[in-house]
């Protein structure tokens, strides 16, 4: 696979491929993509979006959507992969995605340009890019969280899980940036509107992480290097931004971690670590 270089509007920096950077570009239970890039090489963790809509957000970013190379999936949810077999055909992108993922995705992905199996354990390589997949616990056929290295950087991705456990909390230690589910905030849920099964659905161990256990997962992976929280996949009726940060700024207590929330509508802001 050729790679091709990101957008330098990204910043100068990003051109030496000394830099890693990321962006939430939607997150939530309508769409979710996450963009990557170490300056030569740029990927997606899912496209969620339709691929108009992706290619406008990266627009607004000013990243250009020609010079993706790879897209991950995480899992085969539609808000997951929406619109990557789109993106796929149209800019000669590679999906990289688990046997599971695939089957139980269906004819939803149609014809990929390029594919990629991997197993969760086993890590791979994009480019000066090292992708490790580990296993999660979500209501997927076989869901994954990655964790993106380059050049002693490393950032960390787990949304849509159930519970935390051991598994995760070893993959996602010394991350630089982590990208944490809170999805809910327990008692706004159950007061909530939703039909009491998904409730349980929601609180169960393949469900979703709430503020709380969100704040739990990072005391363990708090360490000095650590930058930057960005929280996502947060719900539009159980959820507020003020609640969830409210519960992770207890724990980051002025520790030096810039916390962002990533909006359904914007996503995040273009991160990079130098």
């Amino acid at each position: 696979m050729t790679m091709k270089h990101p957008n330098e509007s990204e910043g100068s920096a990003q051109g030496d491929g000394r830099c890693l950077s990321v962006s939430v570009l939607a997150s939530g239970s309508r769409g979710n993509a996450t963009y990557i890039s170490d300056g030569r090489t740029a990927i997606l963790i899912d496209a969620g979006l339709s691929g108009v809509e992706i290619q406008r957000r990266m627009a607004r970013k000013g990243l250009d959507p020609s010079r993706l190379d790879a897209i991950l999936v995480s899992h085969e949810h539609a808000d997951h992969i929406h619109g990557v077999g789109v993106l796929s055909r149209r800019f000669g992108l590679t999906v990289y995605i688990n046997d599971g993922t695939r089957q139980a995705s269906g004819k939803a992905l149609g014809k990929l340009y390029g594919l990629f199996p991997f197993s969760c354990g086993h890590a791979f390589t994009i480019g000066g890019l090292a992708i490790h997949p580990f296993s999660i616990s979500h209501d997927a056929e076989d869901p994954a969280g990655f964790t993106i290295s380059c050049n002693g950087a490393k950032i960390g991705v787990a949304t849509d899980l159930g519970i935390v456990t051991g598994v995760v909390k070893t993959h996602l230690q010394a991350c630089d940036i982590l990208i944490l589910e809170a999805n809910h905030d327990p008692q706004m849920l159950i007061d909530g509107s939703y039909p009491w099964p998904l409730k349980q659905r929601i609180r169960g161990r393949s469900g979703h992480l709430s503020n709380d256990d969100t704040a739990l997962l990072l005391e363990v992976l708090q360490h000095d290097r650590l930058a930057h929280v960005i929280l996502a996949h947060l719900s539009e009726e159980n959820n507020t931004p003020e609640k969830a940060r409210q519960a992770v700024k207890t724990v980051l207590n002025g520790a030096g971690v810039r916390l962002h929330v990533a909006s359904q509508a914007a996503g995040s802001s273009v991160l990079t670590l130098r």
